[in-house]
């Protein structure tokens, strides 16, 4: 590695930094600890965790300037009469514990992609915070999908009131990453 790379990235033969799988790693990692160590006396008020969600969700905003958004506020006013697909990018024991009512999976709406995208539906991706569905709206993207990403995702739609369903109809479980992820609002038990 060159004296002037930043630690974690490489430089290629052509000098662009690229990322590295350790530095990818350290990172992943400091995003999955920050809200443990950075906000922890916010925690203990569900206006300090919704302030949490919010700081995180302007953080992953400004990281991709590119990906339009929604607001969880927005969308639980408008999904009622509005014409949406929202797309659920969490993985399987995500979605097991809950999805937004009506969510479909990434794979699942891949494969009726020409169909959903021809009845000019919104799409809104989401994930437990917006950071890999802001990804997945990029991916959708530069294959010519508009796809809006939900601002703060699961996360955010507790505080905004939002329904979750499970397989045995309504829920007010959430799953998030771990303990350090525990931000939802008051009333929703979040598991992990």
């Amino acid at each position: 590695m060159r004296a002037d790379a930043p630690r974690g990235r490489r430089r290629d033969p052509l000098g662009a930094a690229r990322v590295t799988a350790a530095g990818f790693r350290l990172g992943l990692l400091a995003a999955l600890l920050l809200p443990a160590a950075a906000y922890a006396q916010d925690r203990d008020t569900e206006a300090g965790r919704r302030a949490i969600v919010e700081r995180i969700a302007a953080e992953i905003r400004a990281e991709h300037p590119d990906v339009a958004t929604i607001t969880a506020a927005a969308l639980k006013e408008k999904l009622p009469a509005g014409n949406f697909v929202l797309v659920d990018v969490r993985t399987d024991k995500e979605r097991a514990v809950s999805t937004l009512p009506g969510a479909i999976t990434a794979k699942h709406f891949e494969a009726r992609l020409d169909e959903l995208v021809a009845e000019g539906r919104t799409v809104v991706a989401y994930c437990t915070i917006g950071a890999r569905s802001s990804y997945y709206a990029r991916k959708m993207g530069k294959r010519g999908v508009r796809v809006l990403n939900l601002e703060g995702s699961v996360l955010a739609w507790t505080h905004a009131g939002g329904e979750f369903v499970s397989k045995a109809g309504p829920v007010r479980r959430v799953h998030v990453y771990g303990r350090g992820w525990n931000l939802a609002a008051d009333g929703y038990e979040a598991v992990w």
